[in-house]
């Protein structure tokens, strides 16, 4: 398929927020595997090797704070023997969301919740180690994460976990059809965007300096797709997307407010550059 067509930039006032003072962003990575340029967007490079992240981000708000997505958790290789032989990949685990919580002194009784991008493997392997925290999740993103094959880490590491299920305003975001304000001041939006999985969400967040984010989870594996305006591989959207239309869609949205806000796709490490980390961790070790 030819690149998406450039859509017209947007020129309309950004949604209103009003960020309390002390809301905060950390990175939390985890850890990194590998993928070639080539199987992650069209045009890409067999010669280009990717170190795909595996991250959290923690939103710390006053009125509660949420992780967007958990990264890989302390059963990791466990988690990857459930995929199919040919998705698996050499990957480094760093310390787990858990460890980087607890070396912070983070007080846990201040979290809301887990938020999932998406219910895949590597967004949410490390619930296994956040006993008790709430996993945010939308109708249509439980229901897919309940049936379909690539929803069996999944299933298996969110047992014994609350689901607080969140549903979404007829009230269009940024050209997303609905959205969810999570605190009611603008600061963190969700949008259903839908296309990768049917309840695949964006995390718009906004902070006290007016600073914009998305965390566009896997509606493009790395920011390529944004700025050579480019999809997956045909084989690959096969096998990785629900509705390629819908995912194209939301590309196009989000390629036209990319020049207004820092668009960070959850695998892409170079994306999460200038959020801070929580803590400094133990080095990367194989595995």
């Amino acid at each position: 398929m030819p690149p998406i067509p450039e859509p017209v930039p947007w020129a309309q006032p950004l949604p209103e927020a009003s960020p309390p003072a002390g809301m905060t962003l950390h990175h939390l990575p985890t850890g990194t595997y590998v993928t070639r340029a080539a199987l992650a967007f069209r045009g890409g490079s067999f010669g280009d090797k990717r170190h795909f992240a595996s991250s959290a981000v923690l939103v710390q708000h006053p009125a509660g704070d949420l992780l967007i997505d958990a990264g890989f958790g302390t059963g990791v290789a466990d988690h990857i023997a459930m995929l199919p032989r040919f998705v698996r990949a050499p990957y480094e685990t760093g310390p787990t969301v858990s460890s980087q919580l607890d070396t912070a002194g983070y007080d846990r009784s201040r979290l809301l919740g887990v938020l999932p991008t998406h219910s895949h493997w590597d967004h949410v392997s490390g619930l296994d180690g956040l006993p008790g925290t709430p996993i945010w999740m939308n109708a249509n993103e439980r229901g897919y994460a309940a049936t379909d094959p690539d929803g069996k880490v999944f299933r298996s590491v969110s047992q014994g976990h609350e689901i607080h299920e969140y549903g979404f305003a007829d009230r269009p975001y940024l050209g997303f059809a609905s959205s969810y304000d999570v605190h009611g001041d603008g600061s963190v939006v969700i949008a259903l965007a839908g296309g990768h999985t049917t309840g695949s969400v964006i995390v718009f967040v906004t902070l006290p300096t007016g600073t914009r984010y998305a965390f566009i989870g896997d509606l493009t594996w790395q920011i390529d797709g944004i700025r050579r305006r480019v999809e997956r591989p045909w084989l690959l959207s096969k096998l990785a997307d629900s509705d390629r239309e819908q995912l194209r869609q939301g590309l196009q949205h989000v390629i036209a407010v990319e020049g207004l806000m820092q668009v960070v796709p959850a695998h892409d490490l170079g994306a999460y550059q200038g959020i801070p980390l929580l803590s400094d961790g133990p080095s990367l070790r194989t595995g």
